[in-house]
């Protein structure tokens, strides 16, 4: 009888122990993400992470956060990977050690949104002298205001439109927040707003092609919107799964997830242009 309990103990213990390595094994492929809000907003890491999953058996988790969070919890060795849009911001981070591999992956472009009745007058595809009439006009104008990489982007604009950035001005609103919370704030309260057009058209889409707001300006070469990956540097980080990062930064550049970004869409609209070969 004591051998039968014995053995049943080993079975046990044998059991527990499998158990056990299956979960660390597990827990080893899962890849965790910061990325910016537009790719979450979107649906497209919804729509691209299983078909990542059948390839690879790799579980990507994400949080979507402005791209300048993204990069401190990269930073921080939160997370193991990276994919954002704030090109300048990345090339510094690259320099200053914390991420290595950066690989550009697809882009869209930044639109300015505003109320159908257009009460500043804007229009066409200068951003500069869109941005001069609001700021002239003291239109209310919706800023993300939290550092991400649409935020940013806006500080530029502003800079290169000869305009010192408005940010004590009663009609410069400072959501603190997302894109498409501050893209609902701005329709709240009849305001212009820039976004990033697959976001908009997500925007779009969820009042079924009939949004509150309009793109009134688009095209200036400008408003460009590069997105790219790039893994948190191991050599800092020493338990980043930086093995997991490679295969996902070399999976999102692969002839088969390039042609899926390029096939996402929404009300038969494109939202990311993929690049990676460029």
């Amino acid at each position: 009888m004591q051998k039968i309990y014995k053995i049943i103990g080993l079975i046990v213990t044998a059991l527990v122990v499998f158990g056990s390595l299956s979960g660390i094994y597990a827990q080893d492929q899962v890849l965790k993400m910061a990325t910016t809000t537009s790719t979450d907003n979107t649906g497209l890491l919804d729509y691209l992470a299983p078909f990542f999953k059948a390839d690879t058996n790799i579980e990507l988790q994400w949080v979507a956060v402005g791209t300048g969070k993204a990069l401190e919890l990269g930073k921080n060795c939160d997370v193991d990977v990276l994919l954002v849009h704030a090109p300048d911001s990345e090339i510094e981070y690259v320099k200053a050690g914390y991420g290595v591999d950066r690989k550009q992956l697809m882009f869209n472009d930044f639109v300015i949104i505003g109320p159908k009745k257009n009460p500043a007058g804007i229009g066409g595809s200068s951003v500069a002298e869109a941005l001069k009439v609001i700021e002239s006009k003291k239109a209310k104008f919706a800023s993300r205001g939290d550092n991400s990489g649409t935020h940013k982007k806006e500080l530029i604009l502003w800079e290169n439109s000869g305009i010192e950035i408005p940010d004590k001005e009663a009609w410069y609103i400072q959501t603190g927040q997302g894109m498409i919370n501050t893209i609902n704030i701005a329709a709240e309260r009849d305001a212009y707003t820039m976004t990033d057009r697959g976001t908009f058209i997500k925007y779009e889409a969820n009042w079924k092609g009939d949004p509150p707001l309009d793109i009134l300006v688009e095209g200036d070469a400008m408003l460009r919107n590069q997105y790219s990956v790039l893994a948190v540097n191991p050599k800092r980080c020493e338990n980043v799964k930086y093995d997991l990062a490679t295969k996902f930064s070399d999976w999102m550049t692969s002839a088969k997830a390039q042609k899926l970004v390029g096939d996402f869409k929404l009300l038969e609209k494109q939202l990311f242009i993929p690049n990676a070969s460029e």
